[in-house]
């Protein structure tokens, strides 16, 4: 298993260095003087000269490439043409508020997701199993945009349940250390901060987990359903084992590994394409920080964007690979 993981570490070497390449030619593709952007259309030749030779614009695309990959190899992830911050400060915070949005909506697609695909293999043609089914049809095919915009007209406007935009009140911030709120707020004991947090969580957390609910809730009833037919679980059914501890015991760990697979990719889109959930629920994370830094032709801030979320993709994947072996014993690596 070590040596495995080792060489799945390895192979993320050349795997990062051609997503980099790539991300660097489609970028420099894209139409737009970054200069221009910064200094405005009333800038003068010479100051966009000047401006273009300080950014090192005017060398040639490969020297610009090696220039970023010599400071990515020694953890730089270079300078924000647009604020002139290091962009390994500043895309911290934005990136902790993705991931926080993303774990709770994937604990919240988890949870229901696979207790109603269980649920319904249990209850096959019940009228469960087709309300669980239609749920999830409807989940899979709804926009998200659509969805967030529901939730903050009926939980937000008209009941005023939940707030409808941003991470916590601005008004009553917290010490940020972590700069995952959930977690500060516990380390400041600010339990009042706490609840407001979560409040800020549930309407995008519930929007951004929808339809990978629906889809763990499908794969997770095909599955039970391939393994209940097994004749393990006639045997367990026939030594007179409760139903209950039939599906939940035997059952349900021969049907995870589709499920484990599902949920490491569902995990690994959600960070990197949540940003038009960001952009409803006012939040701001990494896909608003990189999609304004599209609009700003910052370079460095989309290059260094998206190669962490292709770096955040890859461990993903291998920790689900892992996973597979504590999950079916059967499974080597050799």
């Amino acid at each position: 298993m070590l040596a495995y993981t080792i060489r799945r570490l390895l192979m993320l070497i050349p795997v990062l260095l051609g997503m980099s390449l790539i991300v660097f030619a489609i970028i420099h593709a894209i139409p737009g003087d970054p200069a221009l952007t910064i200094l405005g259309e009333k800038a003068s030749p010479q100051a966009l000269a000047d401006l273009r030779e300080q950014l090192g614009l005017n060398n040639p695309w490969y020297m610009q490439y090696f220039h970023y990959l010599g400071n990515l190899l020694k953890g730089d992830l270079g300078v924000s043409l647009h604020s002139k911050a290091p962009i390994t400060v500043e895309m911290g915070p934005y990136l902790a508020a993705t991931i926080e949005l993303t774990l709770v909506s994937m604990l919240f697609a988890v949870f229901i997701g696979v207790n109603a695909g269980i649920i319904s293999a249990w209850k096959q043609n019940s009228w469960f199993d087709y309300t669980c089914m239609l749920i999830a049809l409807i989940g899979v095919s709804m926009p998200v945009f659509w969805l967030g915009l529901m939730e903050q007209w009926v939980f937000a406007q008209e009941l005023k349940w939940l707030p409808s935009i941003g991470r916590d009140n601005p008004r009553d911030p917290v010490a940020e250390i972590t700069h995952f709120y959930i977690i500060d707020s516990i380390l400041a004991g600010r339990w009042d901060h706490f609840r407001d947090v979560v409040e800020h969580l549930i309407l995008p957390g519930i929007a951004l987990g929808t339809i990978p609910m629906a889809i763990i809730a499908r794969i997770t009833r095909s599955s039970m359903l391939e393994v209940m037919r097994s004749d393990y679980i006639r045997t367990a059914r026939a030594k007179g084992l409760g139903q209950f501890f039939v599906v939940y015991k035997h059952a349900l760990k021969n049907a995870l590994i589709p499920v484990l697979t599902i949920v490491g990719v569902q995990v690994g889109l959600l960070i990197g394409g949540a940003v038009l959930t960001e952009t409803i629920f006012g939040w701001p994370g990494v896909g608003r920080y990189i999609y304004t830094a599209i609009g700003n032709r910052d370079y460095p801030v989309i290059q260094s964007g998206i190669l962490v979320i292709a770096t955040i993709f890859v461990l993903i994947n291998l920790v689900v690979d892992l996973l597979y072996a504590y999950v079916d014993p059967r499974i080597k690596y050799r």
